[in-house]
């Protein structure tokens, strides 16, 4: 410094005692200037007071020698003591110097520039509020200042200032808030700590609404929550849990679609804690603002899907997100399925279709991964951009909830209860909006039957009705059902007859169902006769599906749909099989089913007794299926009470091939026929006169089998048949025998036993060939 400049109106001995090593020194100096400023004051001299300031700035504070900026530090401090409550004129020209001192190498400078600081601040109070974010820019510096001193001297200035802001109403709080946007995402712990005590501070003003500007802070607000120090995350959790409760108090003033999207990034985080606070807030804005969460419902149910499998150690995880799950599903309901009519709404640039647009990064302030559909959903998310809230009414946006369940369905690494929540929102939604979801049927059908090898029954039952609802949903009535694979297939189509409501029961409307209740609508759409084809195209392609689960599937869809559809069906299509072996496997299933399981006690009934053409033309449908496999075709005739019938069948055993299959299927049929099911075909043994065919037919059974315990079971049984001249009555001398039941006069039985011949002469075909390969030679019968 320039010991001849002239520095008036500071005196020689006032210059040279701010240049000074000596603290002491300097503080006399510094009482000289507050007795000068008092001077020009009380002569309201406002020039020299600017040129004693200005002098002070320039001249020391800004100086390049340390000991000249400490006195000038000082200086200015003084200054502001003397100007008193009219220091506010200048504080412009007294705080800068002392910001600017702030970054300096010098640790003792920095503090000395917080002291200074301190006194400029409180004696100008809330006349330093225009200046507000410069002082918290430099005190949010300081607070991660490694110098302990320096920190002290910061937090003694931080608690005036937040004093200042508390006690005033004239706090600029649209001003401040792209400053602690930007300063909220500083990594620092101390500068964290900072940020959140002043969001508290700001919080608990009355007059200050904090809760308008959350969506800029709330990314941030989640990301502290995530650090490393346990003090700073319960700080940050008491902040959220203040936003929370005045969310939950004011609902109607809170902006919901701003931070809908940043809900749906953290509730993806690996971090328990912010992802279990990011779920309860989810679950709080589902509930308080209702469908004007629908617009989101994809990102957040890419949120929420995976979290339903979580184990016990996730356990409060899951129950918030199964919540979650469950509220935004009852948020869907059969006006969305209402055809939308354009609307002249003035769309806004920044505002995309929320199921369309894609959520970009921007910089730290994100916080949220790239966007796919990858197996992993955790390294991947969809996340939508908000929509303008004032669109009315709000429009469920199918594609992309569709796209999230079809991913998280197809994603084989899924837990077992995602794939489940999965289902049942497919269900859900085909129940409450049948003819827009009719158009995704076609993207969802392969992976739903795909679904059906799943390990878990259940899931095999929630994916069973979710396509009994797709095949029996009166919406997916088409003219045309879609490729059947094949021109026999499209020409049996169209002989497969709905059944009437008098049979089949009325429609259901989809909006009297409920959420979990099985379809009621037992008659056929466009996709049933696909879903059929297909399900026993997969049950050829995958045979250990059809020997685990074939019958458990088969026996749930015969109690969400019409059982009679399903065994037409499927016997219309097994006819024109061409893989003979997979026909007899299929009917051999198909007739086990329908013999022993109680979903089908209704068709059995219709079965026995064959009066109506209904019924008749159910059994020849049958009928020529179930030649596939000799046995099935006798046990059917036996359901059927077609005595004679299975007597001929029998007869045409000699001219079969007798395989230990074969057999085996014989001894089952005579475990069959000891069973309740056949209760009253024993029963029928006591009228031998009338029943003569029957007991052929057991005989011929009898003559089938080698000596095993099947062939001792069927001999000890006939061996029961009582004498017929021992139970003649008078009735029975004048009733005539029967050999066929007379109601089934309509059905042609000699067609039927050509049929018969004409199939067992393809599989004998197809077995020579076999044997010819070397590949059957072991199930032969050694005579």
């Amino acid at each position: 410094m320039n010991p001849e400049k002239d520095f008036a109106p500071l005196t020689p001995n006032i210059v040279r005692a701010l240049n000074d090593k000596l603290y002491e020194k300097r503080k006399v100096a510094a009482l000289e200037i507050e007795k000068l400023v008092r001077e020009f004051v009380a002569q309201n001299n406002t020039v020299q007071i600017k040129h004693v300031i200005q002098t002070l700035s320039q001249e020391f504070a800004l100086s390049q020698h340390p000991h000249s900026r400490k006195g000038g530090l000082i200086g200015l401090a003084a200054c502001s003591i003397a100007l008193g409550k009219d220091s506010g004129l200048y504080l412009k020209e007294l705080i800068e110097p002392v910001l600017t001192c702030f970054n300096d190498a010098d640790s003792r400078l920095r503090y000395y520039a917080c002291e200074a600081l301190y006194n400029i601040v409180k004696v100008a109070r809330g006349a330093v509020l225009p200046h507000f974010n410069v002082l918290f820019d430099g005190l949010s510096k300081l607070a991660a200042d490694p110098d302990p001193n320096v920190k002290s001297g910061s937090e003694l200035l931080d608690r005036l200032l937040k004093d200042i802001v508390t006690e005033s109403n004239k706090f600029d709080l649209v001003g401040f808030i792209p400053l602690l946007r930007e300063r909220i995402y500083s990594n620092n712990q101390y500068a964290r700590q900072f940020i959140i005590s002043w969001i508290l501070v700001l919080e608990s003003v009355p007059d200050i609404n904090l809760l308008d500007y959350l969506p800029e802070i709330l990314d941030g607000l989640f990301q502290i929550l995530g650090d490393n120090g346990k003090e700073i995350r319960k700080m940050c959790e008491v902040v959220l849990g203040e936003f929370l409760k005045e969310i939950k108090k004011n609902p109607s003033s809170v902006k919901f679609a701003e931070m809908a999207n940043i809900l749906v990034i953290h509730c993806q985080t690996t971090d328990d804690l912010i992802q279990l606070t990011a779920m309860c807030w989810m679950r709080e804005f589902i509930q308080l603002a209702g469908r004007a969460m629908l617009p989101y419902s994809s990102g957040i149910l890419t949120a929420v899907l995976p979290c339903l499998a979580y184990d016990d150690r996730k356990k409060s995880i899951k129950e918030v997100a199964n919540v979650c799950n469950q509220s935004l599903m009852k948020l869907v309901t059969p006006e969305d399925d209402e055809p939308e009519e354009p609307k002249p709404v003035v769309q806004r640039q920044a505002d995309p279709n929320p199921d369309d647009a894609l959520a970009k990064q921007e910089g730290t302030g994100s916080g949220g991964p790239d966007v796919s559909c990858d197996s992993s959903f955790s390294s991947g998310i969809s996340v939508f951009s908000p929509a303008s809230a004032e669109r009315a009414p709000v429009t469920l946006h199918l594609d992309g909830i569709v796209q999230v369940l079809n991913c998280h369905l197809s994603d084989m690494a899924i837990g077992m209860m995602t794939r489940i929540a999965v289902l049942k929102w497919l269900y859900h939604l085909y129940i409450k909006t049948p003819r827009k979801m009719f158009r995704h049927t076609d993207s969802l059908f392969p992976i739903l039957l795909q679904t059906l090898s799943d390990e878990s029954d259940e899931v095999i039952l929630k994916d069973l009705e979710v396509l009994a609802e797709i095949a029996s949903s009166p919406a997916g009535q088409t003219e045309d059902p879609g490729p059947l694979d094949g021109p026999d297939l499209q020409a049996s189509y169209s002989k497969l007859q709905v059944p009437t409501p008098g049979r089949a029961g009325l429609l259901t409307t989809p909006s009297t169902k409920g959420l979990e209740c099985s379809p009621s609508t037992p008659t056929m759409n466009s996709y049933f006769y696909k879903f059929m084809i297909n399900l026993l195209k997969r049950f050829s392609s995958e045979r250990k599906l059809l020997e685990v689960r074939g019958a458990f599937i088969i026996r749930q869809l015969c109690l969400l749909l019409n059982a009679e559809n399903i065994f037409h069906s499927m016997a219309d299509i097994l006819l024109r099989e061409e893989d003979l072996k997979f026909a007899s496997t299929m009917v051999h299933t198909l007739n086990t089913i329908l013999l022993t399981s109680t979903e089908l006690f209704q068709l059995r009934n219709q079965l026995k007794d064959l009066r109506t053409l209904e019924s008749q033309d159910l059994f020849c449908c049958l009928y020529r299926s179930w030649c596939h496999n000799p046995v099935t075709t006798v046990s059917l005739c036996f359901l059927t009470q077609n005595y004679r019938h299975a007597y001929d069948l029998i007869q045409k055993f000699g001219d079969l091939e007798v395989t230990v299959d074969f057999l085996t299927e014989v001894d089952k049929l005579v475990q069959l026929i000891e069973c309740p099911i056949f209760t009253y075909l024993r029963l029928q043994l006591l009228d031998v006169k009338n029943n003569p065919y029957l007991i052929k037919a057991l005989y011929g059974l009898l003559m089938l089998l080698p000596q095993s315990s099947a062939f001792q079971l069927l001999s000890h049984r006939l061996q029961c048949v009582p004498n017929p001249e021992l139970l003649q009555t008078e009735d029975s001398l004048k009733a005539a025998p029967k050999s066929q039941k007379t109601d089934s006069a309509s059905i042609d039985y000699a067609e039927l036993l050509q049929h018969f011949e004409k199939v067992q002469k393809k599989h004998l075909e197809v077995r020579h060939q076999r044997s010819g390969r070397g590949d059957h030679l072991d199930r032969r019968v050694v005579l």
